[in-house]
C-alpha cells in the first residue's frame, strides 16, 4: 500500500513575522467590516474585565449578575438569563457559585411557587463593591485612546445598534 503524499501545511498566520501586513490587513477588515471590528473590541474588553474580575473572585457573568440584583432586587434565574443575555445553562453555574460562595440565596419566588428568587446577601453587595471598585480604571485604560465625547458617541451609537434606549 502507497501512503499518498501530502501537500505542506501551511504556517500558522501566528508563525510568521510578517505583524506589519497582518496589521494593514486587519486595519482594512475593520473598515469593510465593522462587525468583526466590534467583535474584536469586545474580546479586548471582556479580557480586560475578566482580568480585573479575577482578583475580586468573580467571573463577568456573576459580576453582572450581582449589579442586576442590586439596581433591581430579588429575580429569578429565568428573568436573569434574559435580561443579561448569559444562556440558561450556564446561569445555573453562575448563580451556584454565587451560592455557594454566600454571595447570594435562592429562596421560593414570591409570585410563582415554581421559580426561585436569587437574592443578593450583604456579602455579595461587598462584592460587588470591592469589584466596581476595579471596573472604572480598567473602563479608563481600555478606553484611553478616545476623549470623552468619543465615549459617549460610542454608547450611543452601540444602543443604537442593539435598540435599546438610554434610562431616563
Amino acid at each position: 500500500m502507497t501512503t499518498a503524499r501530502r501537500a505542506p501545511r501551511l504556517a500558522s498566520p501566528s508563525r510568521t513575522d510578517d505583524t506589519g501586513e497582518r496589521g494593514r490587513y486587519f486595519a482594512a477588515l475593520t473598515l469593510e467590516r465593522p462587525d468583526v471590528a466590534l467583535c474584536r473590541a469586545t474580546t479586548v474588553i471582556a479580557r480586560a474585565v475578566d482580568e480585573q474580575l479575577t482578583g475580586a473572585a468573580l467571573t463577568v457573568p456573576q459580576h453582572l449578575v450581582l449589579k442586576m440584583l442590586a439596581a433591581v432586587g430579588a429575580c429569578s434565574q429565568q428573568e436573569l438569563s434574559e435580561q443579561l443575555r448569559i444562556d440558561r445553562s450556564v446561569m445555573v453555574g453562575c448563580v451556584d457559585g454565587l451560592e455557594n460562595a454566600g454571595l447570594v440565596v435562592r429562596e421560593r419566588h414570591p409570585r410563582d411557587r415554581r421559580a426561585y428568587a436569587v437574592t443578593m446577601t450583604d456579602a455579595g453587595a461587598e462584592a460587588l463593591a470591592e469589584a466596581e471598585a476595579g471596573i472604572a480604571p480598567v473602563m479608563d485604560r481600555v478606553f484611553s485612546a478616545l476623549t470623552p465625547e468619543e465615549r459617549q458617541t460610542l454608547a450611543r451609537l452601540t444602543r443604537k445598534i442593539l435598540d435599546v434606549q438610554p434610562p431616563d
